[in-house]
């Protein structure tokens, strides 16, 4: 089961979106802070997170640098940051998708499972092909891991 990390100082915002991703099948970490998210991502295994941008100790985009110069796991930025310069540059610094306050938690959850999806290809297209001075030197299938 896929765990996702909902970084959201708002408690009910927080709860609304726990609860529509755990009733989807996701099991979920919460953080209120942009320091206990980065502390909960070194800590734990993360598929995904989603951060909101106004956090209370430090900005959703400080927090979205400091995943990305260690970690390519998929961002959701969910926020009230609306402007399309402010849309621009969450997905310049790495956001995967970017989605702004109010929100139908469906489409939260939608986005989630499409996110993983391609994260999911690609990781898989990463390990069937590798190239070594323009050749082929690696091609293999997998199943859920497993090579078939």
């Amino acid at each position: 089961m896929k765990q996702i990390l909902v970084v959201e100082d708002e408690p009910k915002i927080r709860d609304v979106v726990t609860s529509y991703l755990k009733k989807n099948g996701f099991n979920t970490l919460e953080a209120e802070t942009g320091k206990e998210a980065l502390h909960t991502l070194y800590k734990e295994t993360i598929d995904l997170v989603i951060l909101d941008l106004m956090l209370p100790d430090m900005s959703g985009e400080e927090v979205c640098k400091q995943i990305r110069q260690t970690s390519s796991i998929p961002i959701l930025m969910l926020t009230a940051k609306v402007s399309q310069d402010q849309r621009l540059e969450g997905l310049s610094l790495g956001a995967d998708d970017y989605l702004t306050k109010p929100f139908d938690p469906r489409e939260v959850v939608a986005r989630v499972r499409a996110i993983l999806r391609r994260s999911d290809d690609t990781q898989l297209l990463a390990d069937r092909i590798s190239f070594q001075n323009g050749y082929l030197i690696r091609f293999s299938a997998a199943q859920s891991s497993r090579p078939v």
